[in-house]
């Protein structure tokens, strides 16, 4: 076959000229590759957005109803209104007609004090543990106090706290387990 076989009547190369497949093939395989790099990353930021979004809880949005010190189940979203009775640093004892409970402010209550002795206050926040996770402290004045929700699985530490020189478990150079001591 030679190459006026492969030019039509107008003039034209033929698309299987076998001059231009390999530049088209190319082209198409750094199109295709391009395409599914952006794919990828793509997905990966929708994904990425997707994991933060149900990660994040943000329990300070709505005005929960109050409910009675006594009638407060663990693991769950509540507010109390109530008394102080006592305070402790960053944590206070509120008390209603059915009971008291224990309230958590978080680090943002351990450098002013946020509430009074006797004062009315209503507290919204997560219910765990026996006592309250603050995420919220309205005053009766109408004053709002919104707190830092603390970390759900305790402080957080930068990457340098972990590791075998930071108080982790030790063992031995073999790195199988210490025996159990006698």
């Amino acid at each position: 076959m030679s190459n006026q076989d492969n030019i039509d009547p107008a003039g034209n190369a033929d698309a299987n000229t076998p001059s231009k497949q390999p530049s088209r093939r190319r082209m198409r395989g750094k199109v295709l590759g391009g395409s599914a790099l952006v794919g990828m990353l793509l997905v990966g930021a929708v994904a990425g957005a997707v994991a933060m979004k149900l990660s994040h809880r943000d329990e300070r949005q709505a005005l929960l109803p109050p409910v009675a010190v006594s009638a407060m189940a663990d693991d769950t979203l509540v507010a109390v209104k109530g008394s102080v009775a006592e305070i402790f640093g960053n944590k206070f004892i509120i008390a209603d007609s059915s009971g008291r409970a224990l309230v958590d402010v978080g680090p943002d209550g351990a450098n002013s004090p946020l509430v009074a002795q006797n004062e009315e206050v209503t507290v919204q926040g997560r219910f765990d543990d026996g006592f309250v996770h603050a995420g919220m402290v309205i005053h009766k004045d109408g004053r709002v106090d919104e707190l830092r929700a603390p970390h759900p699985h305790g402080p957080r530490h930068g990457w340098k706290d972990f590791g075998p020189d930071r108080g982790g478990p030790e063992r031995p150079d073999d790195g199988k387990p210490p025996l159990p001591k006698e």
